[in-house]
């Protein structure tokens, strides 16, 4: 089992041997420094213990046919995300209005190609690197969503969960039942099974006794892991 220095190495130095003498090498030599380094060790490599399909420092084009590189491209060859981590003191110090439209120009045009643009905060990945990890592994996880042996009934569980955040209130069963296509019994039953484990709290209605609304709980976004 390689050490994340050992494997980093190992990563950066096929990258700079796959790219001849040029620009491409260059931006990688002297982009990919602290903040990069510390989003793989923090983040990337303690989620996922290797490099498979990322690139580092990462070229496109945006809509003027301008080159941009991105900190990084994760592309498996049925998703194309590009992560970036920035910095408040330099992004703010760098940046002017004429900056910030072309910023938010060149991601809308991206996703128009096809690509999925994320941003880090530094100060997160590197004082708080488990939530990147957490909001990270929610992304990852809609593009491959069979990475790993998970049930089907795990499956649906999650994206119970991911229809309650979607929601932003509790969710009834009728939710379920029509967002899912399936009967109500099975709504009801992935509810309870929710509850039971302690990702839904169960919300007592005001006119009876039985439960028939469930409040989402922090610590949910955990059944992801």
């Amino acid at each position: 089992m390689m050490t994340f220095e050992e494997a980093h190495l190992q990563f950066i130095n096929g990258h700079l041997g796959s790219r001849a003498e040029g620009e491409r090498r260059a931006r990688l030599e002297r982009g990919h420094r602290h903040a990069e380094i510390l989003f793989l060790k923090n983040i990337w490599w303690p989620l996922r213990g290797q490099f498979d399909n990322l690139h580092p420092e990462y070229e496109v084009m945006d809509w003027r046919g301008r080159s941009y590189f991105a900190d990084f491209a994760w592309l498996p060859g049925y998703v194309k995300l590009l992560i970036e981590i920035k910095g408040y003191a330099s992004h703010v110090r760098d940046m002017d209005r004429t900056k910030y439209c072309g910023e938010l120009n060149r991601e809308t045009f991206l996703y128009a190609m096809g690509y999925h643009v994320v941003s880090f905060a530094y100060d997160d990945v590197e004082q708080r690197p488990e939530l990147c990890m957490t909001l990270l592994r929610l992304l990852l996880g809609r593009y491959q969503p069979a990475e790993a042996p998970v049930s089907r009934v795990q499956l649906m569980e999650q994206e119970v969960i991911r229809l309650s955040i979607h929601l932003a209130r509790p969710i009834r069963p009728q939710d379920v039942k029509e967002h899912f296509s399936v009967d109500y019994r099975t709504a009801v039953r992935t509810l309870h099974s929710l509850s039971d484990k302690g990702w839904l709290l169960p919300v007592p209605t005001t006119h009876q006794e039985r439960t028939a609304r469930y409040e989402l709980k922090r610590s949910a976004l955990e059944y992801f892991n």
